[in-house]
């Protein structure tokens, strides 16, 4: 019986959980109780990719009503995965938060924390588990209204100016995004995803239809903090608490991809985006300056949150350049990339907070000789890095194996070339957190610090052994990841 409801519980579960989380006033019971939550999640969403690899799709009616009239939750290769994805990562990343947030974070604000902490993964996870346009808009915004309070929580006043700038941003963002659903739903009058595609493409020629792909792309882009349109995250990241930097760089613009997904290709369909419209000619430059300007921008940080955040807009250019192929290898390249660099950027996160628990700084002055004190924090981060670069076994190389395979079906070389100098430019950033945590001597007092607790640790290296594992064992996230590239350009699987 349960089994049945497992989509809408998926959703549901945080939502009722997240005031019942700020009415713990103990600090203690309400992470307890978020920990709880997090790993039903986790094994819902396990339980959901099962079944859909075995048995195709699960549609799920809300309130007795048939679609299109009513709300469906639409469940297919694609968002399960990312619904893996989100649910993974909370599960990692909440038994963290006890320490880190201790220490980052008032007492008397803990619960509600924990509170706007579930509210931001009800949000996230109701994205990739809606058929719906518009509720895409509502859990856009119920996330985004917890991520800018969760922001805004930390300790310095630059959070808030971060908090502030986030929601400027996303805001826009958000408008975008409702106006380009608003016109589809006066085109058409449905807001069921399946419904629209279908009455979409009767009237493609329509100017309303191309100002409202105009207006979501460009929505969504926002979210997604593609260039030039990221100037909201690298403050977001640097200035949030750790546990909620690593929680959104793992897990907010990858379902902004997600989302990107399901317009382009489940809505308006590779032809209408990618014929019709400039989507690649736009898409495919954007992504390429991303990768080579966020990762140069990078290599000059000396803040190491900031120095990730901007590595973050240049892997952001993977995620984008993928999708701009439209290519079964393409998209696979980007799907899978929504998994690897989940781990990869989460694990990297979650080590600079153990790094800030025990040194009090993230400055790159402060990892100096780091290597030697804090050994298995360094050496997490030290891999975390390596993956960004895409090195081979690690789970960045078949991401980018996939995207210059994709270049190179499309006749592409010269972005192949890029896509590998993007790497190269990645190695020099990442070489400079090398050379300052085992070749630069420690600063004074540095004798008296010691390594992160197993609390904090140990979900680091789960991460990070998981970016790892899946950089050799790739059968379970390329085939998901061909599965969900399958069904988006309507190959029979």
């Amino acid at each position: 019986m349960i089994a049945g409801h497992l989509p809408i519980l998926q959703v549901a579960l945080p939502l009722i959980a997240a005031p019942l989380c700020v009415l713990l006033r103990r600090p203690t019971l309400a992470w307890a109780f978020a920990t709880l939550v997090s790993w039903a999640l986790l094994a819902m969403s396990i339980l959901l990719l099962i079944r859909v690899m075995a048995d195709g799709v699960i549609s799920y009616h809300l309130g007795g009503w048939a679609p299109p009239f009513g709300i469906e939750y639409r469940l297919d290769a694609l968002n399960c995965f990312v619904l893996l994805v989100i649910s993974a990562i909370a599960a990692v990343v909440t038994p963290y938060m006890r320490e880190s947030v201790a220490s980052e974070i008032a007492a008397p604000r803990h619960n509600l924390f924990y509170g706007l902490y579930l509210l931001a993964l009800t949000g996230l996870l109701g994205i990739a588990a809606t058929g719906d346009a518009f509720n895409i808009y509502v859990f856009m915004e119920i996330s985004s209204l917890a991520s800018y309070v969760l922001i805004g929580l930390g300790s310095s006043r630059r959070a808030r100016a971060a908090a502030f700038q986030y929601l400027i941003m996303g805001t826009i963002g958000a408008t975008f995004l409702l106006i380009g659903i608003g016109l589809l739903y006066m085109m058409t009058g449905t807001l069921n995803l399946a419904d629209l595609s279908q009455r979409v493409a009767k009237v493609p020629d329509m100017r309303p239809i191309y100002a409202a792909f105009a207006f979501i792309t460009v929505g969504i882009l926002i979210k997604l903090a593609l260039f030039p349109l990221h100037i909201w995250l690298p403050n977001a990241y640097t200035h949030a608490p750790s546990a909620v930097s690593a929680f959104l760089a793992a897990s907010a613009t990858k379902v902004g991809a997600y989302v990107l997904l399901r317009f382009v290709f489940t809505l308006f369909g590779a032809e209408f985006s990618f014929e019709r419209m400039p989507l690649m000619e736009i898409l495919m430059p954007l992504s390429l300056i991303a990768i080579l300007v966020g990762s140069a921008v990078a290599i000059f940080q000396y803040d190491l949150k900031r120095l990730f955040a901007y590595s973050s807009i240049g892997q952001i250019g993977y995620l984008a350049l993928g999708i701009s192929f439209a290519s079964t290898s393409g998209l696979t390249g980007a799907i899978v990339h929504i998994f690897n660099h989940a781990m990869m950027k989460g694990g990297i996160f979650l080590a600079l907070g153990c790094m800030m628990y025990r040194t009090g700084s993230v400055e790159l002055s402060a990892l100096h000789g780091l290597g030697r004190r804090m050994p298995f924090t360094t050496a997490a981060l030290i891999i975390g890095g390596l993956g960004l670069v895409g090195v081979p076994l690690t789970s960045g190389f078949v991401s980018k194996w996939y995207l210059v395979q994709a270049a190179l079906e499309a006749d592409l070389w010269p972005v192949a070339v890029l896509i590998l100098l993007g790497s190269l430019v990645a190695l020099v950033y990442v070489g400079r957190v090398i050379e300052a945590a085992y070749f630069r001597p420690p600063p004074p007092g540095a004798h008296a610090i010691r390594e992160a607790s197993l609390q904090m640790l140990i979900p680091t290296w789960i991460l990070l052994a998981a970016s790892l594992y899946f950089g050799v064992h790739t059968d379970i996230t390329v085939g998901v990841a061909e599965r969900g590239a399958e069904m988006l350009l309507g190959i029979a699987h």
